[in-house]
């Protein structure tokens, strides 16, 4: 069986991994547009604050590869799907037949239709190019704005900080972290990131970039007009659905796939940042991970193995301040949840719990790292907690012991 796989990030390389598990005995031909070898995208944080090499942050050395039976294609842009003839068509004018075609192109950064947002010293990043510009760029300069209040952007703003510049972090929205915290958890994030010296403008979309001499103007909707010598737009991603819908795959805001992974057309596959599953595309690590699992088990002769959406959760680290967001944080029907909350501004903690029916829904647990994983443990079991709920963020309860009598009390 000859896999062809479209993209070496994380959902690629698992997909390779899991499929060679089986008895199937496959021959797995990975293609990567980059002329690097996989690297976790997280990792690019740590190539801008620092002076590494690239091959610092690629996860396998060279001849992992070939040991374990995958042959790869670095620096190999497909142009096009051919479904019908089972072959996809390479810039150089090579072409990969396949018994079977997994598409994990990811997505691409986002950039907003603001006027002058093309101009020199303004930045994405999604790859390797994206990180090694941005760090050279912060060698040279002595301020940066970061638009986009979200994980990438927090983290950029820390990488940043590293290199000695001044920073200042742009929301449109009235938070940071829209998606992950709710307003109180983000007033104490706002503390805790102007305490390491990153500033924080929120509700201010930005209306235009005017390049000035040697820097950049950013003039904000009913805000002040902030200069700074370069600017990294984090404000989201877009799946990079090109290729499949040039072929005729159906796609909405993603590549569809069902619950075993696979698109609209015969032997082809999507998984990652690409792909959209019961309408959604979560352009997160772990459901990347979790849908390349299914699918190298459905590669390897698992033909039982089905896709079930995961429970989601960011995890963000900023220069010691630990941040987790687990599930339904900010249900949109709140009369029909309770909500439990620990909170301290001065130690830049924070603990909430979104019940619902005694039954954990959500969390966001700020600079208390140890109440991460038992309380996760307790969303993933759908553990009943009823009685307990007020005792659960208290700081003199000994919530892994909870988790332990609970789990042995109902057999789990």
């Amino acid at each position: 069986m000859r896999f062809v796989i479209v993209g070496n990030g994380i959902a690629g390389v698992t997909v390779a991994r899991t499929a060679l598990q089986g008895d199937q005995n496959p021959d797995i031909t990975l293609l990567s547009r980059e002329p690097y070898a996989y690297y976790p995208r997280p990792r690019l944080i740590d190539l801008i604050a620092g002076d590494d090499d690239p091959s610092s942050i690629q996860q396998y050395p060279d001849d992992w590869y070939a040991k374990h039976g995958i042959r790869q294609v670095l620096g190999a842009r497909v142009t096009r799907l051919a479904p019908e003839e089972h072959r996809v068509y390479l810039s150089d004018g090579s072409t990969e037949a396949y018994d079977v075609l997994v598409l994990a192109t990811g997505a691409a950064s986002w950039m907003p239709p603001v006027p002058g947002i093309d101009s020199p010293g303004v930045f994405g990043l999604r790859n390797m190019a994206d990180a090694l510009a941005i760090r050279q760029r912060a060698k040279q300069v002595r301020s940066a704005a970061i638009i986009g209040g979200g994980l990438l952007g927090l983290d950029l703003s820390v990488a940043l900080r590293a290199h000695g510049l001044d920073v200042s972090v742009i929301e449109l929205l009235p938070r940071l972290l829209p998606r992950q915290l709710d307003d109180a958890g983000a007033e104490i994030l706002c503390h805790a990131m102007s305490e390491r010296g990153v500033g924080v403008l929120t509700g201010h979309p930005c209306s235009h970039i005017r390049a000035d001499g040697d820097g950049l103007t950013i003039a904000l909707e009913d805000g002040p007009e902030l200069r700074t010598d370069m600017i990294v737009v984090a404000v989201g991603v877009r799946p990079e659905v090109e290729l499949a819908a040039s072929a005729g795959i159906a796609c909405g805001r993603g590549v569809l796939v069902d619950d075993h992974l696979a698109t609209s057309a015969a032997d082809v596959y999507a998984v990652g940042d690409v792909a959209e599953f019961d309408g959604r595309v979560w352009g997160i690590i772990p459901a990347a991970v979790a849908q390349a699992r299914v699918l190298g088990r459905i590669l390897a002769g698992d033909t039982g193995a089905t896709y079930t959406d995961i429970v989601p959760s960011t995890t963000l680290k900023v220069t010691g301040i630990d941040l987790a967001s687990l599930g339904e944080v900010n249900p949109a029907d709140e009369t029909a949840y309770t909500a439990v909350v620990n909170s301290d501004e001065h130690a830049n903690r924070y603990c909430k719990l979104v019940l619902r029916q005694g039954h954990i829904v959500g969390a966001i647990v700020m600079g208390d790292r140890e109440r991460v994983g038992p309380i996760s443990q307790l969303i993933n079991e759908d553990a009943d907690v009823s009685g307990y709920e007020e005792r659960l963020v208290a700081d003199d309860f000994d919530l892994r012991a909870f988790v332990r009598e609970h789990a042995k009390a109902h057999g789990s």
